[in-house]
């Protein structure tokens, strides 16, 4: 409550705490971890969080810019690179990040539709935790395929080698060239193999294919910026900020993988919230 005024979290969703609460693999946080990080940042006092409020829908940032003395964008990537190819639209073709929120939140997890054979699509985090959740769900034959070699991989050494140990497969130099469906199920995916000349990738025109009744897709994530309205500037598709977080727009900070200096780590976007904190708190004491 700084000088009085109270501090609104504007929330898209029904329920707080955001990636750590819908996006890590129920295998990895455990004890509702998000929900008591949220509950202690509430006990300050003087914070409000308001639900199913999304920028665009309703709320506009020049509306907040207007009513409040500062405010910051924390949104993430909630938009998800969709696959391109034929097939792409079949029954089982599964965005995986939807895969992963949904076991988040599913108390019980026998309600979670998991294939036997499983082709996943992308070489991050994403790729990984979806890959092992579906093996411990059951799952017989999960493969997880990606376009360029394992050392490009966004997953770690870590996390891949946690993968293989609980019998997932990685694949690599394969790009998915089209999802093969029977009467709109899945059935297989059909991958081209890939090489790299000169830093450039470029498939080799020899196929191969894969059956499988389930392909999730985890192809990165990018930023929503329909709801920004023009005032902010991007950067690659993401928003321009200076080291502190300031935007282009007047009164706005932002952080995290929204911007242009986030890379995808939790830890990086809460250091970014605290140092935009340090300098909205700065520039109100002036």
């Amino acid at each position: 409550a700084m000088y009085g005024h109270d501090i609104v979290i504007f929330e898209s969703r029904e329920k707080p705490g955001g990636l750590n609460e819908f996006g890590i693999a129920a295998y990895k946080t455990v004890d509702g971890f998000a929900q008591r990080e949220v509950d202690f940042v509430l006990s300050i006092g003087g914070i409000v969080i308001q639900y199913g409020q999304e920028l665009g829908d309703g709320l506009s940032l020049e509306q907040l810019q207007s009513d409040y003395d500062a405010v910051f964008l924390g949104m993430g990537l909630a938009g998800v690179n969709a696959l391109q190819m034929p097939g792409a639209d079949a029954d089982g073709v599964v965005d995986a990040v939807d895969f992963i929120a949904g076991l988040r939140q599913s108390a019980d997890k026998s309600d979670i539709a998991v294939g036997r054979r499983i082709v996943v699509i992308g070489g991050g985090m994403t790729a990984i935790d979806a890959a092992v959740q579906a093996k411990l769900l059951g799952a017989e034959d999960v493969t997880i395929c990606y376009r360029r070699g394992k050392d490009q991989m966004n997953a770690s050494g870590f996390e891949q080698d946690l993968a293989t140990s609980r019998g997932v497969v990685i694949r690599h130099w394969l790009q998915p060239e089209k999802v093969n469906a029977t009467d709109g199920n899945v059935q297989s995916v059909t991958l081209e193999y890939t090489s790299q000349a000169d830093g450039k990738l470029a498939g080799t025109g020899e196929t191969m294919t894969i059956a499988a009744d389930q392909v999730l897709v985890a192809i990165g994530q990018k930023l929503e910026a329909s709801g920004l309205g023009s005032p902010v500037k991007l950067d690659g598709g993401r928003i321009a900020t200076d080291q502190d977080g300031r935007t282009s727009a007047d009164k706005v900070w932002a952080g995290g993988d929204c911007t242009n200096s986030g890379d995808d780590l939790t830890v990086t976007a809460v250091a970014q919230g605290r140092d935009a904190a340090e300098a909205i708190n700065d520039t109100l004491k002036h």
